[in-house]
């Protein structure tokens, strides 16, 4: 569930989140599985059309085997994080199939901050950072998976 904490969007303790996107809305929380997201830069198709939001879903232990499994994971290992987020992206902007080569054209700031979401939400359990205000020191946590660069 999305809140707000010093004008920054933040997201509710450990990815559970009441019905945000993993559907539900009754009393009980359910486990949030799919997270939104803006890229930092944004993918550009062929066509010339710029993408920047998306959906992230969890990896599956599936995910990870099949990945290191690929034939462009064995000769290059560190093709695995290609392989990995093109498998949970599920949505990137009006693109109907994310897959390896769309994550190959992406700007290397895009594949990064990808790489970064995907680790906080499958190893940490949600997409907050705890960072610093360079003027009053004051700490404060904010989403990385939503807002455009400056909000």
């Amino acid at each position: 569930m999305r809140r707000t904490h010093g004008g920054a969007a933040v997201l509710d303790d450990a990815a559970v989140a009441d019905g945000d996107r993993a559907g539900g809305g009754g009393g009980s929380p359910t486990l949030a599985t799919e997270f939104d997201f803006v890229l930092p830069r944004g993918y550009v198709d062929a066509a010339g059309g710029l993408h920047q939001s998306g959906t992230m879903r969890l990896a599956t232990a599936r995910d990870e085997l099949v990945s290191q499994r690929d034939d462009r994971v064995r000769e290059n290992p560190g093709y695995l994080s290609v392989v990995l987020i093109s498998r949970v992206v599920t949505r990137l902007g009006t693109v109907d199939d994310v897959h390896a080569g769309v994550v190959e054209s992406m700007f290397a700031s895009d594949l990064a901050f990808l790489q970064d979401l995907y680790r906080r939400v499958n190893q940490e359990g949600h997409t907050r950072a705890g960072v610093v205000c360079p003027h009053c020191t004051g700490e404060f946590a904010v989403d990385l998976s939503g807002g455009r660069l400056g909000e």
